[in-house]
């Protein structure tokens, strides 16, 4: 077995996209819940089993997913020709068995991971809330594993943008808001869509980027779906809708100026957008998708950050 070769497979430049979500929440649940110094506030965060067995859950779910892409493309034939990182499965150099073997392991510790959150984060006493993060734990796996394996793959119906929306965005603030207040305030959705636009942008544009292939292979995504033009179009809206609802979000729990700090990581978003519209070959915006990454996961430090500290 090469080590290297599942390492590629998992994709570790995906990680900071997939926990900017868990930061975020984590960051203003802490805030929302303890009134304390900032000194005090980081290591109330960063001193919390709750926090990192989130981190170490959500990593689990995007490995997995990784993993699951990997496999379900490469016994499709969607990966022969594909442009940026090369998938594990089509190149031969990890079989389609050992890839499921992976994902057993992968589940079955993404599982453990996800129940010892469950207990820290609730205990014995609130069944009725184990219940509903172990169901969503469970529908996580699922869709993580169903985006591109089998006949219904919805990964190549056009709902993938829907799933990263609600699975990367809504579920991993809110939820791990809710892991820490035990309570929802509704405002908490407006930074959850802002992590949920961001994230789906990236997937867009890694099918904008895939637009060819996808469309040989019957992966039909909603960029396949909906053509160049109008693709690029929902891409600008993803992102514009992200600073909207975290500029909705900041006038209602305006504090001070230091919450506007935020704006720093759509600097480089505005320059990708102009990127975006200037580039004619397709292939060309593979370099974009770590930079818009990697903005989201610089947006959820600074937001949270703001917040928690100011």
């Amino acid at each position: 077995m090469d080590v290297k070769s599942f390492i590629k497979a998992a994709r570790l430049r995906t990680l900071p996209l997939s926990v900017s979500g868990i930061i975020t929440g984590s960051f203003l649940g802490v805030d929302r819940l303890l009134d304390l110094n900032s000194s005090s506030a980081i290591y109330a965060l960063f001193g919390s089993s709750i926090f990192w067995l989130a981190i170490l859950t959500t990593i689990g779910f995007q490995v997995l997913s990784n993993f699951a892409n990997d496999y379900g493309d490469g016994i499709k034939g969607s990966d022969t020709n594909r442009t940026g990182e090369a998938r594990m499965v089509s190149s031969g150099a990890i079989s389609p068995q050992q890839m499921k073997n992976a994902m057993i392991v992968t589940t079955a510790i993404t599982v453990f991971t996800s129940l010892l959150l469950i207990f820290v984060a609730f205990g014995t006493d609130s069944f009725l809330y184990s219940s509903l993060f172990f169901v969503l734990g469970i529908a996580s796996i699922a869709a993580a594993i169903k985006y591109t394996v089998g006949t219904t793959a919805y990964g190549y119906s056009g709902f993938g943008d829907l799933f990263v929306f609600l699975f990367f965005g809504l579920l991993s603030v809110v939820g791990s808001y809710f892991l820490f207040t035990k309570s929802i305030d509704f405002t908490i959705f407006l930074p959850a869509f802002s992590i949920g636009f961001l994230s789906t942008a990236v997937l867009n544009l890694n099918n904008l980027r895939d637009r060819e292939e996808d469309k040989k292979n019957n992966k039909n995504t909603l960029v396949v779906k909906m053509g160049i033009s109008k693709a690029k179009n929902y891409h600008y809206f993803l992102i514009f809708a992200a600073l909207s609802t975290t500029v909705l979000f900041t006038y209602l729990n305006y504090i001070n100026g230091f919450q506007l700090l935020f704006l720093i990581a759509f600097i480089p978003l505005f320059i990708h957008i102009n990127t975006v519209r200037k580039t004619k070959v397709l292939a060309n915006l593979d370099g974009e998708l770590k930079k818009v990454a990697l903005s989201t996961f610089f947006f959820a430090v600074i937001f949270g950050m703001s917040h928690l500290l100011f």
